[in-house]
């Protein structure tokens, strides 16, 4: 089929919207409405390769049945052939042609035995894959009038030969009528693919991202598909199939932004199930356009299967969240009106394209429309709403930084003292004792120092808790603690590891020097006593295990195991005693 320039088009658009051009209504037009008639199977070929069935003379006139329109006649069963036929009226005609909206799926029109148009291609067996669908112009030659226009069709798909409007007009007519009757979509198309690039746009700059990349989604697959099936995008590239690979993206994309949109602003309703429906549809178009573009099926045989689980699916969404209507906010209400409104749409549009209905032209992009600019609206009235709150909460937090500015740097002071006390005995605690010990051994290492590690250990602490409790046992440890911390010199360090056990680590002191101190220590418990309630609790005793760097290690941080060696050899030998390490 030949297609007028580019340039022609856009000029003739120019013209209608200055009305300098008449509407395609007022212009020669004659619907092919009556007189059709239809025969199963394909014609046998002549001995010049015309189709038999398109000579009178060599066809059984009697085969042929009537039909009113040439689409689906009866008793299909598994035919996948059939034609059709129809006589030209008579009329003053300067530039005649033949309009057929969409055909299902390839045909072949021949007037008179000479074949005047081809969509798609045929095999020897008469047989080819989808082409796409697009609407058809027929160029007639002029003497036309009175002969019968034959159509050979192929179908493999659940629809077999014309489909929609079929009409007798000329070119310049059916162009004004193609643009006129696209122009409403182009403009819908348009102002979706616009929004779906602001809330894009959106998504990335404000922190309300999911609703707007939800929204810009649902644009971006509405607007492509509207202008994918808009008959005026033939005009613009004369490729079916591009077109309608598109327009299936864009329709299989629609019910998983609409599950993404639903399940952000229905968040307390059925969550999981409203994800579960998107991510299946999901699933759905990779595979089916992943097939398509492998060359696996036909692009026209995964639209049956979308259209019965999107009826499904869209009727399941629309029951979740239907019953909580009476606790949905006005703009919730407005989503699900709008909702309802583009999904009973789409259902009418299926509903025609499967011939259950007349053919008609059905509204589907204002539906989408409203509900884009429904989402759209109340998306930027919520982020508006936002907004305010969070100018309002950073107003009321300013003044209150202020004046807990100078609460926090008290508290910064007494924690940083809690991290590194033992709440209990008041000394030093575990981490405190890490991080010290990687500073003194470095200080030893550096200067050549000597460093000592005592290890302490209360000797059957374990009765304490069975025989009195363990708040005794507390006592027992905050006495020894205090009893370390005043028996040490200053610049020893006492550290509680955790449980019962202790650490002195004696900075400058050799193994001797420990030893002699921790002795003093030990006789300085033996006479001491605690009290808890009545109970008398005590003499205590302790083992203890030494080591000296650089006497026992080449390393001081290896003091740690070698004292904790000679603490196990303390309390095997029998408790209450000195060890150092050898």
């Amino acid at each position: 089929m030949r297609h007028p320039p580019l340039a022609f088009c856009w000029a003739l658009l120019w013209l209608l919207s200055l009305g300098l051009v008449p509407p395609a209504q007022a212009a020669s037009v004659t619907p092919l409405e009556s007189g059709w008639e239809y025969r199963w199977g394909d014609s046998p070929r002549l001995a010049d390769d015309t189709p038999a069935w398109t000579r009178p003379e060599a066809g059984e006139s009697t085969a042929w049945r009537p039909i009113a329109f040439p689409s689906n006649p009866p008793d299909r069963r598994d035919r996948q052939h059939v034609w059709f036929r129809v006589s030209l009226p008579e009329g003053a005609w300067r530039d005649p042609v033949v309009y057929i909206y969409s055909v299902d799926l390839i045909v072949e029109a021949y007037l008179d035995g000479e074949r005047l148009y081809r969509h798609g291609s045929f095999d020897a067996e008469g047989r080819g894959r989808f082409a796409g669908w697009p609407w058809h112009m027929i160029e007639l030659p002029e003497d036309f009038a009175g002969q019968p226009l034959y159509f050979r069709v192929f179908s493999d798909y659940t629809d077999i030969g014309l489909w929609g409007e079929v009409k007798l007009m000329e070119r310049a007519a059916l162009l004004g009528y193609i643009i006129e009757h696209s122009a409403v979509d182009l403009a819908i198309s348009g102002a979706c693919l616009l929004l779906a690039l602001l809330a894009a746009t959106f998504a990335l700059i404000q922190a309300n991202r999911r609703s707007f990349a939800a929204t810009a989604l649902f644009s971006l697959a509405a607007g492509t598909m509207i202008l994918a099936e808009t008959q005026a995008s033939q005009l613009l590239l004369a490729a079916p199939l591009l077109w309608d690979a598109l327009a299936a993206t864009g329709y299989f994309t629609l019910p998983i932004a609409i599950g993404l949109l639903l399940e952000h602003w229905f968040v307390d309703t059925r969550r999981q199930l409203i994800r579960r429906i998107w991510q299946f549809h999901l699933g759905y178009l990779v595979m089916a356009i992943g097939a398509t573009g492998l060359g696996w099926i036909n692009l026209s045989s995964t639209f049956p299967v979308f259209d019965a689980l999107l009826v499904v699916n869209l009727t399941l969404l629309l029951a979740i969240i239907a019953p909580r209507l009476p606790q949905l906010g006005r703009g919730q209400k407005a989503i699900l009106a709008t909702y309802a409104l583009f999904g009973l749409l789409l259902l009418l549009d299926m509903a025609v394209a499967h011939g259950l209905l007349p053919w008609t032209r059905v509204p589907v992009s204002t539906g989408a429309l409203a509900f884009t600019l429904a989402i759209a609206g109340i998306s930027l009235v919520d982020y508006a709403r936002t907004q305010r709150a969070l100018k309002r909460l950073n107003q009321r937090l300013e003044l209150e930084v202020a004046e807990r500015t100078d609460q926090l740097q008290r508290l910064v002071t007494r924690l940083e003292v809690f991290s590194y006390t033992d709440t209990l005995t008041g000394l030093h605690n575990r981490r405190f004792f890490d991080e010290l010990l990687e500073h003194e051994a470095a200080q030893a290492k550096r200067h050549g120092q000597a460093l000592s590690l005592v290890m302490i250990d209360i000797d059957h602490f374990k009765h304490f808790n069975d025989d009195f409790g363990h708040e005794a046992g507390d006592t027992v440890l905050a006495g020894v603690g205090s009893c370390l911390a005043h028996h040490f010199r200053e610049a020893d360090v006492v550290c509680r590891l955790g449980g019962e056990e202790f650490v002195v680590l004696l900075s400058g002191a050799d193994a001797h020097a420990a030893q002699t101190r921790v002795e003093a220590l030990m006789a300085r418990l033996a006479g001491t006593v605690y009290h808890y309630r009545e109970a008398t609790l005590g003499p205590i005793s302790v083992s203890c295990g030494i080591a000296s760097y650089p006497s026992h290690a080449d390393e001081p941080r290896a003091l740690v195991a070698l004292a904790d060696k000679a603490l196990y050899a303390a309390k095997h030998g029998g408790r209450a005693r000195t060890h150092v390490y050898a």
